[in-house]
């Protein structure tokens, strides 16, 4: 019989916090979530009607000459891919990361120098942002490339680019996916 007395509470105890922090809390922070920030709850999703484009917090790939390009991603086989997020763990003396820069400078055709940003992957591999100096070098490719104007392509760069987070964190940052959807016309 005192077994059970030492037992009981615990049992309780996984009961009561079971029931808690793995139902009611979750519920309780999911309700919040959705009420008080339901575009991020949902995945920031962009949408053209009813069609799913993409996330402003995945990065795409784009390769072709007339889209900004983001950072590589270091995901594989398919680039930003979410379920492979990782980072290439290449250090900065490892012939592989120096090919694959050298290979992504000359893809850029960029004369001068070269945010390091547009030749290295992120920490996750699925960076949806570039920085405002990666953009301003595309500029003049996009450009030729649509036969646009340079200054078109900088009003989309500047309407996609956001500040630092509340004022302090982080840096400018250009989202890349809203850049060229701005140029397709598909995001105003």
């Amino acid at each position: 019989m005192s077994l059970i007395k030492h037992i009981q509470p615990t049992v309780v105890s996984l009961g009561v916090f079971t029931l808690l922090f793995g139902g009611l809390y979750p519920l309780a922070t999911t309700a919040v979530v959705q009420s008080a920030f339901a575009e991020q709850a949902q995945g920031s999703l962009i949408r053209n009607g009813d069609t799913v484009i993409g996330s402003r917090l995945i990065g795409q790939a784009f390769t072709q000459p007339q889209y900004l390009w983001g950072r590589l991603s270091a995901t594989g086989p398919t680039p930003y891919n979410a379920g492979a997020s990782s980072g290439s763990n290449l250090g900065v003396n490892n012939p592989a990361l120096i090919e694959a820069a050298k290979g992504r400078i000359e893809a850029l055709g960029v004369s001068g120098p070269v945010p390091v940003d547009l030749i290295t992957a992120s920490g996750s591999g699925l960076d949806p942002h570039i920085s405002p100096a990666a953009a301003a070098v595309q500029v003049p490719r996009i450009a030729v490339a649509r036969g646009i104007s340079e200054d078109k392509v900088r009003a989309a760069i500047r309407v996609s680019t956001e500040g630092r987070t509340f004022g302090i964190l982080g840096e400018p940052r250009v989202n890349v996916l809203e850049v060229n959807l701005r140029l397709d016309g598909k995001l105003k």
